[in-house]
């Protein structure tokens, strides 16, 4: 059984961030109900171009990564009909999760108070751009302008002198990882309810969730007065540790060593290198000889693994003690047999997506399709008691999809 089963919750979200959380409820096994535009429905269905990589057609993994799991019903609240189904609908929620700013919640009757009305012991979560207080709580914002570069990421991995801003690696980066931060908080505030009887309102924003990525950096900055500085991309890493820094291979990828014990780990990279007599070899004998003649070892290593493929080495380095990564573009990581072996993929109806990286009793997260816009929107309206005469009544309306 996973954890959040039989936990029902009521989505009213658009776009990246706050659904991203309603996918994490889902995986943990709570019944997401994902309210959409009666007519339109959420905007990032029409997503289909992220940078260079175009989606034609369906399944679209720009609308699945954050509502897989899920059901949908189209409803407008905006017409008195529809805001009676939502209120229903709210009635038995566990958790009200939503992404509209102050201004639509209060227009919509979809506010804290709104919700509390009808469903006093609900969980109200809301997903912002820069949080709930402050002379711009009322603002939007993406999580490229909130997360990425307000934050303090852009500036801090730009290299100084670089004309612009390094970019997101990834699109949906800053939404994925608030959203997961939203979805803690609504676990948390849950677990407050089961043990207190007290709800609670959680909020989390994009830009908080940026400052707690550069948390650590930030904690320096503030100790030492300094701005945290971007730095030139090099070509090895430490100047004192040949066994900190990275190596080019024969197709032009990386390999990364991070082994800040060098003595400790240097025999054992020798041996994968096919070259234990540089283990015997007195320039690399002590941490301070290595510190030495850590330019020589970095030249004889980097003639070593630029005659081999990323493929090969990975397999030889199999074996070794010492902390070390392949640096893997996105199909390498997905191919990676660790990432199989913990069940970090899972199936979702068509497509193969990233499970929400926590898991419960060391079993694979099982992930659910995305549905189609308002595919449940029937199925829904008969679990709330609606004969179909007011079904009819309610679409004849233009209230529901």
């Amino acid at each position: 059984m996973r954890p959040l089963e039989g936990i029902r919750v009521l989505e009213v979200a658009m776009y990246g961030f706050v659904p991203s959380a309603g996918a994490v409820l889902a995986d943990w096994g709570a019944d997401v109900v994902k309210v959409e535009h009666a007519v339109n429905g959420d905007p990032q269905r029409g997503l289909r171009q992220t940078g260079t990589f175009r989606v034609e057609g369906d399944p679209n993994p720009n609308v699945a990564h954050a509502n897989r799991g899920k059901r949908s019903i189209g409803l407008d609240i905006a017409r008195p009909e529809g805001r009676e189904v939502l209120y229903e609908l709210a009635k038995d929620a566990d958790v009200f999760l939503t992404s509209f700013m102050p201004a639509s919640r209060t227009r919509l009757g979809i506010d804290v108070d709104d919700i509390r009305a009808v469903n006093p012991r609900v969980v109200y979560a809301r997903g912002s751009a820069l949080g709930p207080r402050g002379p711009e709580a009322d603002k939007g914002g993406y999580d490229m302008t909130a997360f990425w570069a307000r934050a303090g990421t852009a500036a801090s991995i730009t290299p100084p002198g670089t004309e612009g801003l390094i970019s997101p690696p990834g699109p949906a980066y800053g939404d994925t990882i608030s959203g997961t931060n939203l979805a803690g908080g609504v676990a948390a505030a849950l677990l407050r309810r089961e043990r207190t009887g007290e709800t609670a309102v959680v909020d989390v924003s994009l830009f908080g969730s940026g400052l707690w990525a550069m948390g650590h950096a930030i904690g320096l900055s503030l100790h030492l007065e300094r701005a945290w500085e971007g730095v030139r991309p090099s070509a090895h890493g430490s100047p004192r540790n040949p066994l900190s820094g990275l190596y080019r291979t024969a197709d032009d990828r990386y390999i990364s060593f991070v082994m800040l014990q060098p003595v400790r780990f240097w025999p054992g990279v020798c041996r994968c290198l096919g070259r234990p007599d540089l283990a015997e070899d007195p320039r690399f004998a002590t941490g301070e000889s290595i510190a030495e003649h850590t330019e020589e070892a970095v030249k004889i290593l980097r003639e070593i693994i630029a005659g081999g493929t990323l493929a090969e080495w990975s397999e030889r380095f199999a074996v070794l003690d010492g902390p070390w990564a392949p640096v893997q573009d996105t199909l390498q990581a997905a191919a990676d047999s660790q990432a199989r072996a913990n069940g970090y993929l899972g199936q979702a109806g068509d497509l193969e997506l990233v499970a929400s990286p926590v898991q419960f009793d060391v079993e694979d997260t099982r992930l659910g399709p995305a549905p189609e816009f308002a595919a449940q929107t029937e199925e829904i309206l008969a679990e709330l008691g609606y004969d179909w005469d007011r079904v009819l009544a309610l679409k004849a309306s233009g209230a529901v999809t």
